[in-house]
């Protein structure tokens, strides 16, 4: 430690750009995991707010919400603590010079699903809607009059709640008549008893009875098989992962070539009779310190950008995930560090000095 101390005091700019290059992929990987955290949230947050076990399906849906269908009898209660019953549709919504693509939630008032109310109240009529709070920040307001695309319905904002997206589009909670309308229109009356699915909350799935058409899903199946959930998720993974390869692979060649440049000072070192393992160990503790200053520099840079980055920017920090990170890219420098450390141990000392 002593050495590989000394050795970056007296060569401050070569480690300092080192550490700089540590602290912009420490700073991509943590910005990374923020948006990918983000945009999961986007996705599944209306999910997240059931705090439900699992949904029932249609099985030829392919436990997909939209392309089920059944009916407000199709199920009892059998095997379950509460269930709640859920029609969604997608549209797009405007209001004045205002617009925005909303999925459409037709429950129970008196049912778990029915979410907090932050603004206004909840819905008492029918075309009443309470609405996700982000699109506040998109011009809509309490009493504003929605206009639904392919329909002639107008639907009234009277209550806002907070963290209702779902696959990344702001919920509006209504009765099951409106979603009726919005989507049968005349025909609405005939279509009364249908829903897209069943919100249930048990402690064991297993004990869910159903029909024979019809079947439970986990909370966690029905998300991971949400329209681009998976994808979009296996994307940004995949790009962190390549980062941890890139750190390692560039770190190592850092050290690989100041390796290089004091072949020679090595070589006087282990003819003075200090070992490989000592030199060794030098060079790993250095590569640990580094490392660890461009991660931390790198996730300060990251919360300062956090803070002052626009609200419609979708970035939710985990810092347990973040910790993990930065432990990664720390051990994947030291990693790449045991390249140099091969090659230190083969110097010969009287090559080295030209003997």
């Amino acid at each position: 430690m002593f050495l590989a101390w000394n050795e970056m005091k007296n060569n401050k700019l070569r480690f300092t750009l080192i550490v700089g290059v540590l602290l912009l992929v420490s700073y991509l990987v943590f910005l990374l995991s923020g948006l990918a955290n983000g945009l999961e949230d986007m996705n599944k947050a209306a999910v997240d707010k059931w705090e439900a076990q699992g949904v029932i399906l249609t099985e030829e849906s392919d436990v997909n919400l939209p392309q089920s269908s059944l009916s407000l009898e199709d199920y009892d209660g059998e095997g379950a603590d509460e269930f709640a019953s859920l029609a969604q549709i997608s549209s797009i919504a405007t209001s004045g010079d205002n617009k925005s693509n909303v999925a459409l939630f037709g429950i129970h008032a008196d049912e778990f699903i029915m979410p907090d109310i932050t603004e206004g109240e909840t819905f008492q009529n029918d075309n009443e809607v309470v609405a996700d709070a982000s699109l506040k920040e998109e011009g809509f307001e309490l009493g504003d009059e929605l206009q639904l695309a392919s329909t002639e319905e107008k639907l009234t904002i009277v209550g806002f709640t907070d963290n209702a997206k779902f696959i990344a589009a702001p919920v509006l909670y209504t009765d099951l008549q409106t979603v009726h309308k919005v989507r049968y229109g005349e025909a609405a009356e005939m279509y009364k008893e249908q829903i897209n699915a069943f919100v249930i909350r048990t402690d064991d799935l297993s004990n869910v009875d159903v029909k024979e058409a019809l079947e439970v899903v986990d909370t966690t199946t029905f998300i991971e098989n949400l329209p681009g959930y998976s994808e979009q998720k296996l994307t940004l993974n995949f790009m962190i992962y390549f980062l941890f390869v890139i750190s390692a692979v560039v770190l190592a060649i850092f050290l690989y070539v100041l390796t290089i440049q004091k072949i020679s000072i090595f070589g006087v070192m282990k003819a003075q009779g200090i070992s490989s393992k000592y030199l060794a160990n030098s060079v790993i503790a250095q590569t640990f310190l580094l490392a660890a200053a461009g991660v931390v520099l790198g996730f300060l840079l990251t919360m300062v950008t956090g803070f002052f980055l626009p609200d419609i920017v979708p970035i939710a920090f985990n810092y347990l995930d973040l910790l993990l990170y930065g432990i990664v890219l720390v051990f994947v420098s030291v990693l790449g560090a045991l390249f140099s450390i091969q090659t230190i141990v083969k110097i010969d000392p009287l090559k080295a000095i030209g003997g």
